[in-house]
């Protein structure tokens, strides 16, 4: 029979009884971990949220009591009362480990069937299992403290915002669609058929309406949407911090910023960061590490060996300079020793899937051995040893291509990859910083026009104007990122905020007059009566819970997270609707297969 709590009333929870509660009456709820029959004794881990308690169950006591207790199993919940006593075989592995409870009065409130893999932490069980039964994946120690680091983060984020003057403001989920970057989920209307909502990608164009009406500071733990590939660090549906400021310069913004990191740091995990962070230029991260989002934690920088390869005998090399691409290096010092022919081989096969069509490298020792040493010269390949600082022992690996994007995201990930493999990055290291001076636009070829770096609201720098017309390319935004540990944590801008330069941004995206008074002519509109300079950020909650937590997947830092292909295992979510909701909503379905 089920019982109730009726009468009840939690005095703790499970995790927090320690010696100085020894001899004082307990009352505790909670899921059973596990039973053990000592003949007559039985005991029963009982968990919470806050960790477990040992009940003990003592058949010389009460053996109707020890007879129930019996009949106990994994996850049944239970309501137990008693008395805290000295615990008598200490187990130095639990906070609570000095302490029991003697059960007087026991209620089963529920039973459970076994579960599908086992409540214990650390579990190797599949991911796939674990989130189609994620209700009890998220009773596991591990991902309950993740969890509850999430929520100390949202109170740290409202407590810093609150006290710096910012004021917190909901904008709405149901918006106007106004695409630019990702795709947009959509939302019919009933009321108006034909007609759709967006889901919003981010608040951007609300809080520069906030700005505009006066609110000076906002602030929002914001809810947001893309209908974007998933990766290890991304979901279709996910949290934003995300602020605007007006009056300030970029400074003023990345000052406030790195506070509230600092303050999260000290807060959550006790760590003193030191600021001002680094800053860098988008330029030099590029050049120096591959990257807009590098890891700073260890070396391996590129180097730029174009110049010296510039018509040399190597095809391979001379072609993708000849078509105006580059060819660049990273040494690994030591290399020789660590990594084989073989693995080196696989480094190969890695940077390939960067879309570079191969990995040229020598290896330096008493033989040194290369896969292009001999199409050089051995001025040519001497030259190629000075420029990386090559010394017997270590290995240079080389990435020549007619694009240059492809040779720097290659050899990024490639330095990365080596260091992993290598064991160079130092754990519990936190190095921040700042990217700034990005590029405005950047030229899509498949679209065959530019596109925002950033978003189309993002201001250019003021000694880059007179280039908007000459040379749009090179225009510099007033835009930062915060990268933390070859993550980008957080970005923003300051704001373009008035109307003529808002309107030729929109004109170098290649919208016409028309598309651009249908998306955007309330902002246009709402800039003519008077409007601050502004600018803002948004950090990815998720993603900065994740590195706060240690774990490298924010699966493991959301509730109900999705999968690669933006489906809830759990739930099974997406999934069909009846003809009728359909009908509602004006809407039909054709030629439709089920994947």
């Amino acid at each position: 029979m089920i019982e109730t709590i009726a009468g009840l009333k939690r005095t703790k929870y499970c995790g927090q009884f320690r010696t100085q509660d020894i001899g004082a009456q307990a009352t505790v709820f909670g899921w059973v971990q596990k039973v053990r029959n000592l003949g007559g004794l039985i005991f029963v881990d009982l968990r919470d949220r806050t960790g477990l308690v040992q009940c003990v169950f003592d058949e010389s006591v009460d053996r109707e009591l020890a007879d129930k207790a019996f009949t106990v199993r994994g996850e049944y919940v239970l309501a137990v009362c008693g008395t805290v006593r000295a615990r008598q075989v200490v187990n130095d592995r639990l906070p609570t480990g000095d302490v029991e409870i003697l059960a007087s009065e026991l209620r089963i409130l529920s039973t459970a069937k076994t579960p599908p893999f086992e409540i214990v932490e650390n579990s190797n069980v599949n991911e796939e299992l674990r989130l189609k039964y994620r209700y009890l994946d998220l009773r596991r120690p591990d991902v309950m403290k993740n969890l509850l680091l999430r929520s100390r983060t949202y109170k740290v984020v409202r407590d810093y915002f609150a006290e710096n003057g910012f004021v917190e403001v909901e904008t709405p989920i149901l918006m106007k669609s106004t695409p630019e970057g990702a795709r947009d989920y959509l939302v019919p209307s009933r009321v108006h058929p034909g007609r759709f909502y967006a889901l919003p990608q981010s608040p951007q164009i609300y809080k520069q309406l906030l700005m505009l009406s006066g609110f000076d500071r906002y602030i929002q733990i914001a809810r947001c949407f893309r209908d974007e590939d998933l990766r290890a660090d991304r979901q279709p549906d996910f949290t934003q911090i995300d602020l605007e400021m007006s009056f300030v310069e970029r400074d003023d913004v990345i000052a406030v910023n790195e506070g509230l990191l600092q303050r999260l740091w000290k807060e959550l995990l006790g760590v003193e960061i030191k600021t001002p962070f680094r800053r860098m230029t988008y330029r030099e991260a590029m050049d120096r590490y591959g990257s807009d989002k590098p890891d700073l934690r260890f070396g391996l920088e590129l180097v730029d060996l174009s110049d010296t390869l510039r018509g040399c005998g190597f095809k391979v090399f001379a072609s993708a300079l000849e078509e105006g691409g580059s060819v660049r290096a990273i040494k690994v010092p030591g290399g020789a020793q660590k990594l084989s022919r073989k693995e080196i081989d696989s480094l190969g096969e890695y940077v390939k899937t960067y879309r570079a069509k191969g990995l040229a490298w020598v290896r330096m020792g008493e033989q040194t051995t290369s896969s292009f040493a001999k199409f050089l010269s051995e001025q040519e390949f001497g030259a190629v040893l000075s420029a990386v600082g090559a010394q017997e022992g270590d290995v240079v690996l080389i990435v020549a291509d007619a694009k240059s994007a492809v040779v720097f995201d290659s050899l990024g990930a490639l330095r990365c990859e080596v260091a992993r493999r290598l064991g160079l990055i130092e754990e519990g290291k936190w190095e921040f910083l700042w990217v700034t001076d990005f590029p405005l636009l950047e030229y899509d070829e498949e679209q065959g026009r530019y596109v925002a770096m950033h978003h189309p609201f993002t201001a250019p720098m003021d000694e880059d104007l007179p280039m908007l017309d000459s040379d749009p390319g090179s225009v510099r935004a007033k835009a930062y990122d915060c990268v933390l540990n070859g993550y980008e944590i957080g970005g923003g801008s300051i704001r373009i905020y008035n109307t003529e330069l808002q309107s030729k941004m929109f004109d170098l995206l290649g919208l016409s007059k028309e598309q651009t008074q249908r998306r955007f002519g309330f902002l246009l509109e709402a800039f003519d009566y008077g409007t601050p300079p502004h600018g803002g950020l948004a950090f990815g909650l998720d993603r900065l819970v994740m590195l706060l937590a240690g774990e490298d997947n924010i699966r493991n830092v959301i509730a109900f997270p999705k999968v690669q292909n933006a489906s809830e295992l759990m739930s099974g979510a997406p999934d069909t609707v009846d003809d009728s909701q359909l009908e509602e909503l004006s809407i039909k379905v054709w030629d439709y297969k089920d994947k």
